[in-house]
């Protein structure tokens, strides 16, 4: 292997772009999103994008881009205009592949939708859709602008425009039967093309709904109850056609996210926009990247200095193979372990592989291949914790 495959230069190339805007926060949202009650002048917002992007390629080097995600925030917020000044700025600082994924993630109203065409000319081969349930009812608990009629316009139009469409639904919420569960997600198979990403609810600090749990106004699902709802997801996609191939994402074979297959096999990628995060190889070592949250602040240290960052650091050998096999061993294919020797400098525990694999958490598949079992995505957060010790 060599040191390119290693570190992750010779693979796939991404580049995140988070649009940070919002038009209104949901109540479970812990991302770096804001609400704005003026426009946001697109404009001259879209100046610091193109500048960091020119900072983060004399970072990298020259690189072949893979991958490029809209993220947020809302980026169907922009203008399709803005979202091609930003592909243009990506195109004139980095090769892009040919058949390169570009997603952007869209919020299913109808006002948004009616960008699609727009989104679609600016170069946007894929959309995924934030629909997060097919209840009325649920859409107004989580905080959500559209109704389940929009939802359904919406990714019928996206069928009929990108090559590629995804959406997301949120389970385990307040109440949920695995019965309830069970429709709801026949449903998104029925309406569904070739991805779904399906996410537990979690109550993350800071956020409306832990303030509402730790008053007892709402309770999830206890751990068994939230088991039986993923292993019933687990087993009605694979049925459909649609297998997990993470944790949380499943789709049919040869349609994973191109993007996020650059997180979780522990590639490169530039962060770019308020609070973006990145890992960027540079001389054989690791960095991490990350940039200001306040979008304001970002906007005027980009346009001041040529970048928003605020974290450039490089990771030592052993942090670096510990982000791998966090990210790693969400993925069905798992982890390559000779590579996470090559980046850590040395091996992964047998004595701890071998106590894992007796208790029905990992499993192996060959040689230098290593990843979790059905039963070991459940505690997954404890098997890393132990195998990293």
């Amino acid at each position: 292997m060599s040191p390119a495959d290693t570190m992750g230069t010779g693979d796939a190339f991404g580049v995140y772009v988070h649009w940070p805007f919002c038009a209104a926060k949901c109540p479970y949202c812990d991302f770096n999103s804001h609400v704005r009650h003026q426009p946001v002048d697109q404009k001259v917002f879209v100046q610091a994008y193109e500048r960091e992007l020119a900072h983060m390629r004399s970072l990298s080097g020259e690189r072949t881009v893979n991958s490029i995600f809209f993220g947020g925030g809302t980026p169907s917020l922009m203008e399709p205009g803005t979202v091609t000044r930003i592909l243009d700025a990506i195109a004139s600082n980095w090769t892009i592949a040919g058949d390169a994924e570009i997603t952007l993630e869209a919020n299913p109203t109808s006002v948004e939708a009616e960008r699609f065409r727009g989104y679609r000319q600016a170069g946007v081969n894929r959309v995924s859709l934030g629909v997060q349930s097919f209840s009325d009812e649920q859409l107004r608990f989580l905080g959500r602008l559209h109704d389940v009629a929009q939802a359904e316009r919406a990714i019928a139009l996206a069928r009929e425009i990108f090559p590629r469409m995804s959406f997301d639904l949120i389970y385990a919420r307040p109440g949920q039967t695995c019965e309830q569960w069970d429709s709801e997600l026949r449903r998104a198979l029925a309406l569904s093309a070739d991805h779904l990403s399906l996410y537990q609810l979690t109550i993350e600090p800071g956020t409306p709904f832990f303030d509402l749990r730790a008053r007892g106004r709402i309770k999830v699902p206890d751990p068994d109850a939230a088991a039986e709802l993923y292993e019933l997801t687990i087993a009605v996609t694979e049925q459909a056609g649609l297998p997990a191939y993470e944790i949380s994402n499943h789709a049919a074979p040869g349609s994973e996210c191109a993007h996020n297959l650059v997180y979780w096999r522990y590639r490169d990628y530039a962060g770019i926009g308020p609070g973006a995060h990145g890992r960027l190889t540079i001389d054989g070592d690791k960095w991490a990247t990350s940039t200001e949250r306040k979008p304001e602040e970002w906007w005027q240290q980009s346009m001041v200095t040529g970048h928003g960052m605020n974290e450039f650091t490089r990771l030592l050998p052993m942090e670096a193979a510990d982000e791998m096999l966090l990210m790693g061993l969400r993925l069905r294919e798992g982890i390559d372990t000779a590579r996470f020797a090559a980046i850590a400098g040395n091996e992964l525990d047998e004595k701890r592989i071998a106590f894992l694999e007796g208790e029905g958490f990992l499993e192996r598949m060959g040689k230098d291949r290593l990843r979790a079992t059905p039963a070991g995505f459940l505690v997954l957060d404890a098997i890393v914790a132990d195998l990293a010790a």
